[in-house]
């Protein structure tokens, strides 16, 4: 054969090759849609092969393989992802997606990944429930209160609304706010002090939020905090990686305005900037003299040197003010005489208008004052770094600094009182406003104007400042065949500072403040500060300017947490472990001479380790079991006698937690549902409450150990589309809580803080309040034309208790009796908005209603020692938002 032959037959069989593999390879193509039309963007992927492409603006799309068989999976942030199977043809036809309300965990979490413990369904062994960031921009915004976008879940109840502008509570199964753990962007911000959680501080938060998960019991944060209800996971913006922006006026009941403005320059080289400001308004959430004020602001830089380091700056702010309101006595009605004088008042401060009465609220010089005021500043900043070492393993880490200022307005003195005895009802004029004309006209009868020995009244404010600074840290190590390991560190260092300072004399010329640093004689204080978040931010009083009380505390914290885990297509498992040091000194400045006393500094040791299992034994069910015990220290309030740097007699010892839950979940396309079941031993719990004593009934606080709650129950919740327009969602939870065992209990008195009596408190049986152990809701939402939706949620509340008061029990048991809790009525309650978006080029402009309680139901939410908290009477909003 020659070579010029060789080289032909060559070259016939490169073609050959060639020829054959065009036969072999065949196109995918297809268009995909949604109810409104062309979906651009999605990605269309072949499943187990690196092959994808991207729809164009009209949707249409098309790939090339070899495979004779297989499936594409299309998937776009806001629909649920779908898989199509394909074998010998080449079109694919019409693909529709539905509408999703979840996001997923990398859309969700942009910086901060290996902090932020948030969960995906199932995948991790626990009960879940996410809130979408659509979710909280239609439901969540304006005078909405923050939890109130998490109350179409299992097991959770907000109330006190009618408080104030960020004065509810949120209960997850059962358990207040101090006993479920709050996350934002990993850093744990429940109070250092007592657990408690103040939305106020947190106004707007809402505005900037990515999404909020609420991880029901045990959770699967691997911090050293332990979940008694549960942990609630919010994750905030970032600096966004794509330019944009939006500007939104809101308008609502009562007076109520809110601006909003947003910015983002996305990802420009390797820096970003992102910014919110916000401003709101209102002359009442719902009650009268329940008015507020506030700002908000969020910034956030990040900058991306390579593809292996993210890190990110974020600050945020909310400063506000808000008047307040309280629970009320069941007996309402004033009755006056001819001229209009009041001749008997059965309970002040609650006027002929219902359920809108404030007992906290007059007018002096034709201006509304209120006696119960609060304002705070909490601005946070943190900065996130995420360091992907490897393509194994990786870092993140959480810098964070919170500095809060503020406190609340309260009565110093008791005029009120001297003018109960001059006018009736305890200084309320007839229509159940304070009389605050008669307590100035009484302060200038004063002789000297100064008011001392508690005679004449002033208002003061409790300032609770403090510094808290922490970090947290997390190693991620995953050996890419089924195990994952993690190790980190969380370090937190508080110090809280507490005093009263003077904001209004109301005629008096100064306050007579000795005390036992200050030395014998009187100790005049005429300078006042404003009841404003931004002045107390960077003015608060001196120490020669405080009155009443003036102590301080330091917290330090240190704790370490590792977790494995093991996950494929079947099963996931996991054990996390954590062990903590926190300590505890308390300082005062007012009751001990020489200076500023101070405590020996205590350590308490505590522990927690949680382990579980996800078994998917057919596809689309998946069951799950997992168990946890905790050893957790007590707050700092509990650890100390109030105003003193004296260790509670005897020694509160560490709460014991044990947690038990198993699950089920059944998901095929456009439906999921899932069942739960929990059992939670909370024992060794100590509880300090206000009270009276004896036939006497001498003020104090009782002091209760070894209190037990058990708290059971069974949650249900599904989703389904029943066309693509249309969803439907409900829930279900049934609980059994209530009190074990009997408590010891001693009695406190407040003015030498003596202990005057013990005794048990029988508590077996009974139930635990403040929350329903009964409810269910149902939602839909509707899209009646493109870009046009309306939604409905309904929720049904019972079986809901009042608060148990220790006083109570006693006088029960003195009688021969067996306590019982009171049972308040269940209620119902309607909501329902509307959306309506009109789009232009790549910009729209949408407008959003919302219309909540319906039908006006008037209801009790909760009740404590002092009376009962309606719930929220119709309220509405409506915003206009353009994004561009």
């Amino acid at each position: 054969m020659t070579r010029k032959t060789t080289k032909w037959t060559a070259l016939i069989a490169v073609f050959l090759m060639i020829g054959n593999y065009s036969w072999a390879q065949r196109t995918l193509s297809g268009k995909v849609t949604d109810s409104d039309g062309p979906v651009a963007g999605a990605t269309v992927l072949i499943r187990g092969t690196n092959t994808a492409t991207a729809t164009d603006s009209e949707g249409n799309f098309s790939l090339s393989t070899d495979l004779e068989s297989g499936e594409i999976v299309i998937r776009i942030l806001g629909f649920s992802s779908k898989s199509i199977p394909f074998s010998s043809q080449t079109s694919l036809g019409t693909i529709v997606l539905v509408s999703s309300d979840s996001q997923s965990l990398d859309e969700v979490i942009v910086v901060g990944r290996g902090i932020i413990d948030f969960a995906e369904d199932r995948k991790t062994p626990i009960a879940v429930s996410t809130v979408s960031r659509a979710e909280i921009l239609d439901k969540g915004v304006g005078n909405v209160e923050f939890p109130e976008i998490m109350k179409n879940i299992p097991s959770v109840f907000v109330t006190n609304q009618a408080g104030g502008f960020g004065d509810s509570q949120n209960f997850l199964r059962g358990f207040d706010q101090s006993n479920t753990a709050y996350l934002l962007n990993g850093q744990p911000i429940n109070g250092m002090e007592d657990g408690n959680m103040y939305w106020s501080n947190w106004s707007s938060i809402t505005d900037i939020a990515n999404a909020v998960q609420v991880q029901r019991g045990l959770g699967s944060s691997k911090l050293a905090i332990s979940s008694v209800g549960g942990t609630v996971n919010i994750v905030t913006k970032a600096t966004d990686m794509e330019e944009g922006g939006s500007v939104r006026f809101m308008t609502a009941n009562n007076g109520y305005a809110k601006g909003t403005i947003a910015y983002n320059t996305g990802l420009r080289g390797k820096w970003g900037f992102s910014f919110l400001l916000d401003y709101w308004r209102a002359d009442a959430k719902y009650a009268k003299g329940t008015a507020g004020e506030g700002q908000s602001y969020f910034f956030s830089v990040g900058y991306k040197p390579n593809a292996r380091h993210n890190i990110n700056f974020m600050v945020f702010g909310a400063p506000q003010w808000h008047d307040q309101n309280y629970s009320k006595a069941l007996l309402t009605r004033y009755n006056t005489d001819a001229e209009n004088n009041p001749t008997t008042i059965n309970t002040p401060g609650y006027d002929i208008t219902g359920i809108r009465g404030n007992s906290n609220y007059g007018y002096l010089n034709g201006k509304g004052l209120a006696i119960r005021k609060n304002f705070y500043h909490k601005p946070v900043a943190n900065l996130n770094w995420d360091f992907d070492i490897s393509e194994k393993s990786s870092l993140s880490t959480v810098l964070y600094a919170s500095l809060g200022r503020g406190g609340g307005v309260g009565p110093l003195g008791n005029g009120l009182s001297f003018l109960g005895e001059q006018f009736g009802g305890g200084g309320y004029l007839p229509d159940g406003s304070i009389n605050w004309q008669g307590l100035v006209d009484y302060n200038a009868g004063i002789g000297d104007g100064i008011g001392q020995n508690r005679t004449g009244s002033m208002l003061r404010a409790s300032a609770n400042n403090h510094a808290w600074y922490g970090l947290v840290s997390n190693y991620s190590f995953d050996t890419q065949n089924y195990f994952t390991f993690n190790v980190g560190a969380d370090i937190r260092f508080y110090r809280g500072d507490h005093f009263q300072q003077l904001v209004d004399k109301l005629g008096l010329e100064a306050w007579n403040a000795p005390n036992t640093n200050r030395g014998e004689g009187d100790y005049l204080v005429s300078k006042t500060f404003k009841a404003n978040p931004w002045t107390a931010l960077f003015n608060p009083a001196g120490e020669e300017y405080r009155v009443g009380y003036d102590n301080s505390e330091q917290i330090n914290y240190q704790g370490v947490f590792g977790q494995a885990e093991f996950s494929n297509e079947i099963v996931s498992a996991f054990i996390q472990g954590a062990v903590s040091n926190q300590s505890y000194q308390k300082f005062d400045r007012w009751n001990y001479e020489g200076g500023q006393a101070e405590s020996p500094v205590e350590n308490k040791f505590g522990y927690n380790v949680k382990a579980g299992a996800s078994y998917n034994f057919v596809e689309g069910h998946t069951i799950f079991a997992n168990a946890g015990f905790y050893s957790r220290q007590p707050y700092l309030d509990n650890v100390f006698v109030q105003n003193t740097v004296d260790f509670t007699d005897p020694v509160v010892e560490n709460e014991e937690i044990l947690g038990l839950e198993a699950g089920y979940r059944f998901e095929i396309p456009n439906f999921t549902i899932n069942l739960n079941g929990y059992y939670t031993s909370w024992a060794n719990r100590f509880l300090l409450q206000s009270g009276t004593y004896g036939d006497d009934n001498i003020e104090g606080a009782y002091l209760l150990t070894g209190i037990t709650q058990l708290h059971k129950g069974l949650e249900l919740d599904f989703q389904t589309y029943i066309l693509p327009d249309w969803m439907l969602r409900g829930y279900a939870s049934i609980g059994d809580w209530q009190y074990d065992g009997d408590s010891p209990f001693r009695f406190r008195e407040e003015v030498e803080s003596q202990i005057i009596g013990t005794g048990y408190l029988p508590l077996s049986g009974v139930k635990v309040g403040n929350a329903p152990q009964t409810s269910f809701g149902l939602g839909t939402k509707y899209k009646i034309l493109s870009d046009l939706s309306v939604d409905v949620d309904f929720n049904f509340y019972d079986n809901l208790y009042g608060q148990v008061d220790p006083e109570d029990v006693v006088g029960a048991v003195l009688e021969g009796e067996v306590y019982e809790a009171e049972k308040l009525d269940g209620f119902g309650v309607v909501d329902a908005g509307l959306s309506y978006t009109i789009r232009f080029g790549g910009q729209h402009l949408k407008f959003r209603g919302n219309v909540f309680n319906v039908f006006n139901k008037e209801y009790f939410g909760r009740k404590d020692g002092f009376g009962y908290f309606y719930g929220l009477g119709t309220t509405w909003n409506a915003g206009l938002t353009y994004s561009f």
